[in-house]
């Protein structure tokens, strides 16, 4: 099992933080970086940065939203940070969520499965050097009846392939990451509760003829997003993530489209996760972060004494985790550097 580094949003005043971070993970020999994207950063300019800072780590995006930019922008934009690192990009996609979509980039969010098929064809065609011509349900290249021409990147990869991967959460759409990406970002990943999504997976692969018989998971990086908190108390542990786990419970979505939620509810907190919501669209913020169960939090994350994550550490590679992108939460720079030396310590690093 690989390490990676998850960095989260570029937040106000954590430049200097991210890019301290991804430099020990480059020395320490992590295998990746990962910046994320909402409505705030982007993650291409964050990569784009820390790149220029890092030597050998690969730099993942988790993601570059599908409804922010056109497929041959996206193609455009992974091809110039896989030239500009010497071949280190890795593309993370993501089709957001409704509010997001439709809120903030006025990209209506209906058939998300569809849109994303049709995206990562033409990104691939793009990448690949192809002259693109597509004519789908939700795009058309060239458009029709005008002046426009089938075009062909001006510029090559380094990689011959750079692998695309998917951020999902319900079955269908981890299905279609087996199907057609090479690797599936994960959050909230609970290796308890990972065999649904880790069949879906498979059958994904196996609908696209990827993988041999019986290990068709074989070369496909399944890699979530694990918070991780180095304490000697396990609940105090646990009582940083609150907040974060119930702005995703309660405020990442709608009450009626929360992908999140459901998530929690099919890992058998329906009741909680019901609660957290209520709370946290009511605007009670802090009573939803104190409804999230310390179960629910200990599940998907590493959180206690480095014995007790030590320990725990091995349920994700036995659950079919290859790589585990952790998240240092501490409460300055110097104890998020320390996890992160911490980690490497534990899997085998420097």
């Amino acid at each position: 099992m690989r390490l990676g580094l998850n960095l989260g949003y570029w937040g106000n005043g954590t430049g200097a933080e991210h890019v301290a971070l991804a430099q020990e993970a480059d020395r320490l020999g992590y295998d990746s970086v990962w910046a994320a994207e909402a409505y705030g950063s982007d993650s291409p300019s964050v990569l784009a940065w820390v790149g220029a800072r890092t030597e050998r780590i690969a730099l993942g995006s988790a993601v570059m939203q599908i409804p922010g930019r056109t497929p041959a922008m996206t193609a455009m934009t992974a091809a110039t940070i896989d030239t500009l690192s010497g071949g280190r990009f890795r593309l993370g996609l993501g089709v957001s969520g409704p509010q997001v979509s439709e809120g903030w980039h006025g990209v209506r969010f209906a058939s998300p499965l569809g849109r994303t098929r049709e995206y990562v064809d033409i990104v691939r065609m793009a990448l690949r050097r192809e002259t693109v011509r597509y004519d789908g349900t939700f795009w058309t290249l060239p458009l029709p009846d005008g002046p426009g021409k089938a075009l062909k990147m001006t510029i090559r990869p380094v990689q011959d392939e750079v692998p695309v991967y998917l951020a999902a959460v319900g079955p269908r759409n981890v299905e279609l990451a087996g199907e057609i990406a090479d690797g599936w970002l994960a959050i909230f990943f609970s290796p308890e509760h990972s065999g649904e999504l880790l069949s879906a997976l498979a059958t994904g692969r196996e609908r696209a003829g990827r993988g041999a018989p019986g290990a068709a998971l074989d070369g496909f990086d399944v890699v979530p997003s694990v918070p991780v908190v180095v304490a000697d108390d396990v609940e105090a542990a646990a009582d940083r993530l609150r907040a974060y786990c119930a702005l995703y419970l309660g405020g990442m979505g709608s009450r009626e489209r929360n992908f999140y939620n459901d998530l929690a509810v099919r890992m058998g907190f329906a009741e909680a996760a019901g609660r957290v919501q209520e709370l946290f669209l009511a605007g009670r913020h802090r009573e939803a972060a104190a409804a999230v169960p310390f179960e629910f939090i200990d599940e998907t994350a590493l959180v206690g004494p480095e014995a007790r994550i030590a320990e725990r550490v091995g349920r994700y590679a036995a659950a079919g985790v290859t790589t585990l992108a952790v998240t240092p939460y501490a409460a300055d720079l110097a104890g998020s550097l320390e996890t992160v030396r911490t980690m490497a310590r534990m899997l085998g690093g420097s």
